[in-house]
């Protein structure tokens, strides 16, 4: 019993941290089998997307610093959907007004989504971590990999070499977290690929309600091959390793403030 109370705490403290990739998922099921007249689809997406993430700032489940680093994430993924969507990897052929380049800028959200689920997990959980790499390797290690989502279109793909950089470099991190009283921890490698299959699973969802188009999807829905669940590792990576830097940065800035001063 203790077990299954545990489980239900986890599952449904994790249910809240999932409050805007729920949003998502349900406004892409409710405009692809109610759409409204005269609005693009992927502009109502948007517009939903602004409006829950403003509510989530005003009912106090998210705070405004924690708006900069989701936004950061619409920013980055935003870039790499207009880079993407040029070399072909996957499309938005519905109409809309919000495009930048053939992206529609909804599609951003989808990124900072992940980036709202790790701040809510950061704070519900209570995580800490330990032995967390030196910043300069995990910076360039970070810029590495999202640099090959870039480059793996002219040169060989390194997405297995980074995977070993990554376990490699955090093979003796570990994450902490509380659920009731119960304080649990495990490796942090591990925890990437637990986001990342669940990213992957949510990616099947999205797709289905044609948030975007593979090419094998543009006739016949087809389930997203599991080679994505890597690149979904090395994302969420870019996410967690981004999001604990600016965490311990703030830390770091904070606990130089109480110092007192000292004079000659």
């Amino acid at each position: 019993m203790r077990f299954l109370n545990l489980l239900w705490q986890f599952t449904w403290q994790q249910m809240l941290c999932c409050i805007f990739p729920a949003v998502i998922f349900l406004s892409l099921a409710f405009s692809k089998y109610l759409p409204i007249p005269f609005l693009p689809r992927y502009d109502l997406l948007l517009i939903i997307c602004i409006i829950a993430q403003l509510l989530l700032i005003k009912f106090g489940l998210e705070t405004w610093d924690e708006l900069k680093v989701i936004m950061l994430f619409h920013i980055i993924g935003l870039v790499l959907e207009i880079y993407k969507i040029h070399m072909g990897s996957w499309s938005y052929p519905e109409a809309g007004y919000a495009k930048i380049l053939g992206v529609p800028l909804y599609s951003g959200f989808m990124y900072s989504s992940v980036a709202s689920y790790i701040c809510q997990a950061w704070k519900r959980f209570d995580l800490t971590v330990t032995n967390w790499p030196k910043s300069g390797l995990v910076i360039t290690l970070c810029t590495a990999i999202y640099l090959n989502f870039f480059t793996h279109h002219y040169i060989w793909d390194l997405r297995y070499i980074l995977i070993i950089a990554v376990l490699l470099l955090f093979l003796r991190t570990t994450v902490f977290f509380t659920v009731g009283d119960k304080r649990l921890h495990m490796p942090l490698s591990l925890s990437f690929l637990l986001i990342a299959f669940f990213i992957w699973v949510a990616e099947n969802i999205a797709s289905f309600f044609g948030a975007w188009y593979y090419p094998n999807q543009e006739v016949t829905w087809h389930l997203v091959g599991f080679g994505k669940i890597t690149s979904w590792y090395l994302l969420i990576i870019i996410s967690i390793m981004i999001i604990a830097e600016l965490k311990f940065l703030k830390k770091d800035l904070q606990e130089d403030e109480k110092k007192p001063l000292i004079r000659d």
